[in-house]
């Protein structure tokens, strides 16, 4: 079952994935609680660890299946049949790499790291801890006030939340105008999110 799992992973590269979806792709009997298992022994291996929904309501939270976060860009690129992907020539993988790495950052550095989501709308990241209460919008390339919807939605539902766009450091027009703090992914590998 560890090696079906780790097919599923491998499937879908250089992305965070739903507890759902891998039990959706493994029919095996007794597969969603084997696969909690497995991934509560990668969790505490520090190879991957599970992202709870956010929400402000218990239930809603505990209803709802983690994603599950690669602690690793390397347990990506070995899991990936296809070359590490570069920003010019598949910028839509360099950016689930990049967001995978911030992510996993956070945790590295003891955040609590969640995610929301309320279809239309979402936002990469919740963090909360040692940085404070953030909502994080990481982007890898050019993008829209449209974009930060989300995150512009989120912050207007739960105010405690303080909104931060991770962009590329030529990339910051956008948030800036819209009035949101903005930091390079780059300085935020290296340092985190400041104190404000």
């Amino acid at each position: 079952m560890l090696r079906q799992i780790f097919a599923v992973c491998a499937g879908h590269p250089s992305e965070i994935i739903s507890l759902s979806k891998i039990a959706g792709e493994i029919t095996d009997a007794g597969t969603l609680e084997t696969i909690a298992h497995y991934l509560n022994l990668l969790d505490e291996a520090y190879l991957v660890s599970p992202l709870l929904k956010y929400s402000s309501r218990e239930v809603r939270r505990r209803s709802s299946p983690p994603k599950v976060a690669p602690l690793s860009n390397a347990f990506l690129a070995a899991t990936s049949m296809d070359v590490s992907p570069l920003p010019d020539t598949n910028p839509a993988g360099w950016g689930r790499w990049v967001g995978n790495a911030c992510i996993a950052f956070a945790i590295g550095c003891e955040q609590t790291v969640q995610y929301w989501r309320e279809e239309p709308m979402e936002v990469d990241a919740i963090f909360s801890g040692s940085w404070g209460k953030w909502a994080v919008e990481i982007k890898t390339g050019e993008y829209t006030s449209r974009d930060l919807a989300g995150l512009l939605e989120f912050c207007r539902r739960n105010t405690e939340y303080l909104p931060i766009v991770l962009c590329d450091e030529n990339h910051t027009d956008t948030a800036h105008r819209l009035g949101l703090d903005v930091l390079s992914w780059e300085e935020f590998l290296w340092s985190g999110i400041p104190p404000k």
